[in-house]
C-alpha cells in the first residue's frame, strides 16, 4: 500500500529528539558528573563512546522514573534522573546541579530545520503535541526554540496524567482531535524520532503507518534504531516513510499537494 501524505489530516509530534536536540541538551549535564569521577576512568573523555554511554543511561532512567512516577511533572522527573545517574557514578551531586538540570529543557535548542519546516506543515494538517513534559517546561520551549511554531493542540504528559508509553496518551490525541477537530483515527500520522516509545505503541495500537524523523542519521544514543529493534524483538514498527529531518518531511509534503495541483 502506498504512503499518501495526502490522506491525513492531522499530525501528532514527539518533540525532544524530533523538533528539539535533546541529546545536545542533556549531554553537558551528564558529562559534567562524569568529571566528578576519579583520574582515569574513560568516562571521564569527552568522545563519542562517553556521549553513547551516558545518554543511554540516562534514557533508561528516564523511563523507569516515568513509569513508577506517572504524574510527578517533569522538572522533577530529571531531577530525579541526575540523582540516579550520579548514584550509578558512584559521585555525589547538589540541589542546585539538580534544579538547573530540571529547568534545562527550555534551552535545549531545536534543530536547524524544525521551525521552518513546521510553517510549512502548518498549511496542510492540524498539528498536535504528544509530550512527556509538563505545561510549564513546554511554555519554556515555546518562549524559546519554538517560538514562532503554530499548535492546534498541545497535549502534555502532566494534563494527561501518564507518562508515554501509556496507551492512554495516545488515545487522548484521538479523542481530542475527534472532539476539537472531527479528526477520525485514521486520519491521524505519528510524525517521532523514537521508534520504541512512540512508533512500536502506535503500531500497537492500530493507528496508521507513522513517519519516522531518522534523526542522529538513525543512530540516536537514546533509544533503539530500527536494526536494534528487531534483533531484540521489541515490537512491529509500521512506519509509512523514513525523512532525515522535519526539513525534508516539509519538502515532500509540499511536492505532494503540488502534484494534486496541476
Amino acid at each position: 500500500m502506498v504512503f499518501d501524505l495526502k490522506s491525513f489530516k492531522g499530525l501528532f509530534f514527539d518533540i525532544y529528539a524530533t523538533l528539539i536536540d535533546w541529546e545536545e541538551g542533556i549531554y553537558p549535564f551528564l558529562l559534567n558528573l562524569s568529571q566528578k569521577i576519579p583520574a582515569g576512568d574513560a568516562l571521564r573523555e569527552d568522545n563519542a563512546e562517553t556521549r553513547r554511554t551516558l545518554l543511554k543511561r540516562y534514557f533508561d532512567n528516564e523511563n523507569a522514573v516515568e513509569h513508577e512516577n506517572p504524574t510527578t511533572a517533569y522538572p522533577y522527573i530529571l531531577e530525579a534522573v541526575y540523582d540516579r545517574i550520579a548514584g550509578q557514578l558512584g559521585v555525589k551531586t547538589d540541589d542546585s546541579e539538580r534544579i538547573a538540570f530540571g529547568r534545562s529543557i527550555g534551552k535545549w535548542k531545536a534543530f536547524p530545520d524544525t521551525v521552518e519546516a513546521m510553517k510549512v506543515l502548518a498549511k496542510h494538517y492540524k498539528l498536535f503535541v504528544l509530550s512527556n513534559v509538563d505545561k510549564a517546561s513546554f511554555s519554556r520551549t515555546m518562549a524559546g526554540p519554538l517560538k514562532g511554531v503554530h499548535w492546534d493542540g498541545i497535549y502534555t504528559a502532566e494534563e494527561i496524567g501518564s507518562y508515554k508509553p501509556d496507551p492512554a496518551n495516545y488515545n487522548f490525541v484521538v479523542d481530542r482531535a475527534k472532539k476539537d477537530f472531527n479528526i477520525e483515527k485514521n486520519e491521524l500520522c505519528l510524525v517521532a524520532q523514537s521508534l520504541d516509545l512512540d512508533h512500536v505503541n502506535t503500531t500497537r495500537l492500530g493507528f496508521e503507518p507513522g513517519v519516522w524523523i531518522s534523526r542522529y542519521a538513525g543512530k540516536a544514543a537514546m533509544g533503539k534504531n530500527m536494526e536494534e529493534l528487531k534483533k531484540a524483538g521489541s515490537g512491529d514498527v509500521n512506519v509509512g516513510a523514513t525523512y532525515n529531518s522535519l526539513g525534508e518531511l516539509a519538502e515532500a509534503v509540499e511536492k505532494a499537494w503540488a502534484s494534486t495541483n496541476k
